[in-house]
């Protein structure tokens, strides 16, 4: 597993993506389609049309880094909205990636009494 860089800030670009692309299509669709700085040192998070496929795209200081992943059963929930930009936490994306509604996660558990 690899660490989500403190105090990054995680873009959920809606709608889908052409899956096709590589660093510099994705560097181009934050710039531009997102309006933020590729170069940030943020997370861009990109789906494609089936809901199956994530790429996250991430500036290292250094160069792109661009991390995939394919589910083998199900989707990956996705705001309806066709265009536009999300921002996630660290927790949000981590239940993103493992297919969990991350826009309303069900606690399992609830306090009943105080003290």
């Amino acid at each position: 597993m690899i660490a989500i860089p403190t105090g990054a800030r995680i873009y959920l670009a809606l709608g889908s993506t052409d899956m096709r692309k590589g660093f510099d299509g994705l560097s181009m669709l934050a710039q531009q389609a997102l309006a933020q700085d590729p170069f940030s040192g943020s997370l861009f998070v990109f789906r494609g049309k089936r809901g199956d496929l994530l790429k996250i795209l991430w500036w290292d200081g250094q160069g792109f880094c661009l991390f995939a992943k394919r589910l083998e059963k199900g989707r990956f929930l996705w705001p309806v909205t066709k265009d536009g930009v999300v921002t996630l936490t660290a927790a949000q994306l981590s239940m993103l990636l493992e297919g969990i509604d991350w826009r309303a996660p069900q606690r399992t558990w609830q306090p009943s009494v105080a003290g």
